[in-house]
């Protein structure tokens, strides 16, 4: 039946990060104890003063089609925040509320690339944003990292990668699937190339800004001559758990976000009306209502890096933020393990998932084929006893 999809379908990778997810519960389903380390998501339940303001909006009979890009009090909010956070200067003209910072994603990449623009992407990067570069007739053009560097791009790699064909660079700081968090030496670092090549506009993934353990935060929008050219996206579904009410937003050039909201006129229209009035009273709140959340999240860090380093032929860096670690798995490529051959991280995480129960997602889905990503976002005792799985299987 694939000749009668679009060729646009057929050529769509499907998301491994869903794909493990949903392979964890259908066997969960079968009765087997599966342990699912795959999908990124807080295992913490959306604020309550977030949920008062959703019921507080139905009882306003906030029910309508809201404004294309956002109701104007969210707009104003979101400035409100992107100026308290990251120093950037945006008026409401800049602003796009979306169905999740993945539509927001989709809009950019959209109106901005035209067949055959290249779209640079250190390595590692999320699962997306190579397909939704592609869908839209881009082409990725990947810089690989490793552990050893802290999974980060340089400046001379940057400058090596950047070609006529150049309209973009993507990237996340804090970074799914690695962790790694960009200072600001290095971002001044990676503007000082960019100052050389005025045609590459930068998009920016932000989520994971409060979920972040080095004690400080650089937006590169707030690095001098960036801001004109960066398109910083973020959204309320990492920090605030809140990853069913689908909200995302861009802070843009106002021409990219007139763009932007042309286009979702078309897909979807506005975004949820309950879910922007209830991100109003999140974006507003003073982020230090997180740091029990972070606090969880950093300590489950140090236990997972331990409990990694405790493994026999893994090596991982120490991730700064997001609730992820990226441990390089190839020293068991080539081996056999249980009567398995171990011939790279898709059959490492495959043979986690039937010889441990644990769920994992392979590297290669986030452009590093030495690494698999191991998601922290759950409690202690199931993140021991899933190691533990783990270290027996391998040794």
């Amino acid at each position: 039946m694939s000749t009668v999809l679009s060729d646009r379908i057929n050529n769509l990778s499907t998301s491994q990060t869903l794909a493990m997810a949903a392979l964890a519960r259908e066997l969960k389903a079968q009765g087997k104890d599966i342990i699912s380390l795959s999908l990124g998501e807080p295992d913490f339940n959306t604020p309550d003063f977030i949920k008062e303001a959703a019921k507080k909006a139905i009882d306003e009979n906030y029910s309508t089609y809201s404004p294309v890009d956002g109701y104007m009090e969210l707009k104003e909010a979101i400035c409100r925040k992107f100026k308290r956070d990251n120093n950037l200067d945006y008026k409401p003209a800049n602003i796009v509320v979306s169905t999740g910072a993945k539509q927001s994603l989709y809009n950019i990449a959209q109106v901005m690339l035209n067949e055959g623009d290249e779209v640079i992407l250190p390595a590692p990067y999320w699962v997306s944003y190579y397909e939704i570069i592609k869908l839209s007739g881009g082409v990725p053009v990947e810089v690989p990292t490793s552990v050893e560097t802290d999974f980060k791009m340089t400046a001379e790699q940057l400058e090596r990668a950047i070609t006529p064909k150049t309209k973009m660079m993507w990237f996340s700081s804090p970074c799914n699937p690695s962790g790694s968090v960009y200072n600001r030496e290095e971002l001044t670092a990676i503007g000082k190339v960019l100052e050389n090549h005025p045609q590459v506009y930068i998009v920016s993934d932000e989520i994971y800004e409060h979920i972040n353990f080095s004690g400080t935060f650089c937006s590169i929008g707030s690095i001098p001559g960036l801001f004109d050219r960066t398109i910083t996206v973020n959204g309320v579904a990492k920090a605030f758990a809140m990853t069913g009410w689908r909200i995302g937003y861009i802070g843009a050039p106002e021409f990219i976000a007139k763009a932007c909201t042309k286009m979702q006129g078309q897909v979807t229209s506005g975004a949820n009306s309950i879910a922007q009035r209830a991100t109003i009273t999140a974006v507003d709140a003073d982020p230090s209502v997180l740091n029990e959340m972070v606090t969880a999240f950093k300590n489950r860090r140090d236990l997972v890096v331990g409990l990694t380093k405790a493994i026999p032929g893994l090596k991982i860096n120490v991730p700064e933020g997001a609730f992820y670690v990226f441990p390089d798995v190839s020293s068991y490529f080539g081996k056999t393990l249980r009567g398995k051959l171990i011939a790279n991280a898709d059959d490492f995480s495959m043979y986690l998932l039937s010889e441990a129960n644990v769920a994992t997602v392979t590297g290669d889905a986030f452009g590093n084929p030495n690494c698999i990503r191991i998601s922290y976002a759950t409690s202690e005792a199931l993140l021991s006893e899933a190691f533990k799985r783990i270290k027996e299987a391998l040794v």
